[in-house]
């Protein structure tokens, strides 16, 4: 069955069949160079859910940007039924600085729903939420560790909610935390319009992993192709083994300041008491060993090579359901 109805996304209209890129410009340069922020739209000639990627809500969380970019590329994009959105850089203000703020210093991620008449970043999040969020069934939004924090590949998805668990279910990436929604958030304002957005978390700032990227990209094959999206060209990836639940972490701190170095031991299972990683003093008086403190899954790590006393340096499981 077909649908003749347009679907418009500020103010530009997009038919069943067309593709159209809106270059979305909200706020000129404080050099007056104008900045785009491109959303690229694909629809299918036939009628089907409306599903959104997106990334850079923080300007330096590259890794997502890298996957929606291989969405793109390899035409993973073009839906056999329905619409798929692409968003590569939210924050295209904050990319181009490398920074993961607003120019005026706010965090994208904490000003939903906006404002109209608001600061820069009110008035992006108002344009979000008003212009694309209403049109959108399903979304995964694309982020990375702040700072040199790395993140094992995971979806976040709020608590009590059996629609987004049988997604990330599907998604199956190696982990799935659940996570209450931040006030302020894109996650957060997006299921208050009913969107069914999960939260993919990979890599660290400032940095493209080629296996995070891989593992966001297969997931998306494996959601696309539960909502009967994926075009036949594409072959979805099989399910390897089930992804790990995760409902009790906590972080591990640094007893002193100093150099460190992690074991890499990210994403491993790990018992009591193994080191992954030590902290050093630069003169070679002392080595002091950082041990887990419960068996778990090491699901970040702090990748700064000096580190100060209090620092969040791993953050580990210590209760994992399949």
């Amino acid at each position: 069955m077909k649908n003749l109805k347009p679907i418009v996304i500020f103010g530009e209209s997009i038919f069943p069949g067309e593709s159209k890129t809106i270059n979305l410009e909200i706020a000129r340069l404080h050099t007056t160079t104008k900045l785009n922020i491109p959303i690229i739209v694909r629809r299918s000639k036939i009628e089907g859910p409306v599903v959104l990627f997106s990334a850079g809500i923080h300007g330096d969380e590259i890794n997502g940007v890298e996957i929606v970019r291989q969405l793109i590329s390899k035409k993973i994009n073009r839906p056999k039924i329905g619409t798929i959105i692409c968003i590569p850089i939210i924050n295209m203000y904050g990319f181009v600085n490398k920074s993961r703020e607003f120019p005026d210093g706010r965090d994208l991620n904490r000003v939903f729903p906006g404002n109209k008449t608001g600061s820069l970043a009110s008035r992006f999040a108002f344009h979000i939420l008003t212009e694309i969020m209403p049109i959108v069934e399903y979304a995964v939004d694309f982020h990375a560790g702040g700072a040199s924090r790395f993140n094992a590949p995971q979806i976040r998805l709020s608590p009590n909610n059996a629609d987004l668990k049988i997604l990330a279910d599907v998604f199956n990436a190696p982990f799935t935390l659940y996570s209450k929604n931040i006030t302020g958030s894109f996650r957060n304002a997006a299921e208050k319009l009913n969107v069914k957005m999960l939260l993919f978390e990979g890599g660290k700032s400032l940095d493209i992993n080629t296996a995070i990227a891989e593992e966001g990209v297969k997931g998306v094959k494996r959601l696309l192709s539960h909502l009967g999206m994926l075009d036949p060209k594409q072959i979805p990836d099989k399910q390897k083994k089930a992804t790990i639940y995760i409902e009790k972490s906590g972080w591990i701190r640094a007893k002193c300041s100093g150099l460190f170095q992690d074991y890499n031991s990210i994403g491993a299972f790990v018992k009591k008491g193994t080191v992954l990683g030590i902290i050093t003093d630069p003169f070679g008086k002392f080595e002091r060993k950082v041990k887990a403190p419960n068996d778990g899954y090491v699901i970040n790590a702090n990748h700064s090579p000096i580190v100060y006393e209090g620092d969040a340096i791993y953050h580990i499981s210590n209760m994992a359901e399949n």
